[in-house]
């Protein structure tokens, strides 16, 4: 038997080049067990990997804000707030570094991103004012609703299946992995991981991108 799994998108099942490893679409499709993606991405982004994975959509999106699991959909987060303090940050000189079509958030539910090479210093300050919280992912700096985490979208998506959040086993990468991380009954982190997401893990694995991800998947196999 192997155990349910919680994985991260960015930095775990992808490769260095931010691209999805094709290893994936070999190996998640053929896990004995529930499979939830939980992501900082958008919702339409979990969603679709599942889709092409042939796997059911158990997806945590924003950070949190969004979970969906057994045909249900549920929204935490402010995102009007957000908004807010993005009109605001851009009142003030900042640009959140996306084109016009901005597809980072144009699906978004509950958060807003910006770019990691965006006025970090000056969006922090705003979201301060609006008591909202900057989480640096590596990929992109979310403007989230503070207490919306992705290890309370576990919570949510285990009990929708019937199951306890501490039969899962997490792999991720970044500061937003960390409440997963302690959610989960066993946690990895890529070697490609940043400091917080290390500490968090359980574990912290040799390898990077999904080469750490497929070693943790191949011990969970042979145990």
């Amino acid at each position: 038997m192997v155990p349910p799994l919680a994985l991260d998108i960015d930095g775990t099942l992808t490769t260095a080049a931010d691209r999805i490893d094709p290893r994936v679409f070999e190996r998640l499709p053929a896990w004995d067990a529930p499979i939830v993606i939980a992501t900082g991405k958008s919702f339409p982004y979990p969603v679709a990997l599942c889709h092409f994975l042939g796997i059911p959509e158990q997806v945590v999106a924003e950070n949190g804000g969004v979970v969906c699991a057994d045909g249900q959909v549920s929204f935490q987060g402010d995102r009007e707030r957000a908004e807010a303090a993005i009109g605001r940050f851009r009142d003030r000189g900042g640009d959140l570094g996306w084109d016009d079509a901005d597809t980072t958030n144009r699906w978004r539910e509950t958060e807003l991103a910006a770019n990691v090479d965006a006025d970090e210093e000056l969006l922090r300050a705003v979201a301060a004012e609006f008591d909202l919280e900057v989480v640096d992912t590596g990929y992109a700096y979310h403007l989230k609703t503070p207490g919306v985490e992705k290890g309370d979208g576990l919570t949510a998506v285990a009990h929708l299946l019937g199951l306890d959040p501490g039969e899962f086993v997490a792999v991720g990468d970044s500061e937003n992995d960390v409440s997963l991380f302690e959610t989960a009954g066993d946690s990895y982190a890529v070697a490609n991981a940043d400091e917080r997401a290390k500490a968090a893990a359980a574990t912290v694995l040799e390898d990077s991108y999904f080469d750490g991800t497929l070693s943790v998947l191949d011990a969970l196999q042979s145990d």
